[in-house]
């Protein structure tokens, strides 16, 4: 293949964000005694997941700023509690980001892919998430190694898909469009974002959903197919 740099997404996969997540809402879940408010933890997931969800699609169009959708994310859910103010709400969601980074599951094959990879190209990751725990999730989870740089949508000023974030990515590491590769398990965030950008695209789609307005590049269920690829 002609590809030398290779941009990859971090949550959901390399790195196991829904599960490692979920652990930690476990536990927040048992510190702040939600058991008053709510039938089981299944029943809080089960609201709290679908509105994270929708705040960071608003988050990645530009809709909302980065503050409310942390606040957002948890102020439904600490109302009952009496927990409204945003001083209290921040303290929350820090102590809980301060966790996931502590986590480390990563998604099936991740490492065994990255150890093939590595000697052949050079690898960035791209990603959307904040600043203070990026990082520390990659160290922790023993990720940080393979990677030249990790590029975030802060730094951007944009986030994915916005092309603007693939444009800035291609001009920090001097990779050339054409040689490049993006691989991503978000259809809106990486395959259309890299798409638009004019960046060939590998789909990670585990969940096998159907391909939505255009054939992306490659698509593949597990993280093992890859090697076949490249």
């Amino acid at each position: 293949m002609h590809y030398k740099s290779l941009f990859i997404d971090l949550d959901d996969t390399l790195w196991d964000t829904f599960h490692n997540n979920k652990e930690c809402l476990k536990e927040l879940y048992a510190e702040l005694r939600l058991d008053r408010y709510y039938a089981s933890f299944e029943a809080f997931f089960s609201l709290y997941m679908p509105n994270n969800i929708e705040l960071w699609a608003q988050y990645r169009r530009g809709e909302i700023d980065r503050l409310t959708l942390i606040i957002e994310r948890f102020r439904p859910f600490l109302r009952p509690l009496g927990i409204v103010e945003q001083k209290d709400i921040l303290k929350i969601n820090n102590h809980f980001l301060e966790q996931t980074t502590k986590q480390t599951r990563l998604i099936p094959g991740a490492i065994e892919l990255l150890e093939y990879l590595r000697p052949h190209y050079k690898m960035y990751i791209l990603s959307n998430g904040f600043r203070e725990v990026q990082s520390l999730k990659m160290e922790n989870s023993g990720l940080a190694p393979y990677f030249e740089r990790l590029i975030l949508s802060e730094d951007a000023k944009i986030q994915k898909p916005h092309p603007g974030i693939f444009d800035y990515a291609l001009q920090e590491t001097g990779a050339v469009r054409e040689e490049s590769l993006m691989i991503g398990d978000s259809w809106e965030a990486d395959i259309i974002g890299a798409h638009d950008s004019g960046i060939d695209q590998i789909w990670y789609n585990p969940k096998q959903e159907p391909i939505r307005g255009f054939r992306p590049t490659f698509t593949v269920v597990t993280l093992a197919e890859i090697t076949h690829i490249l």
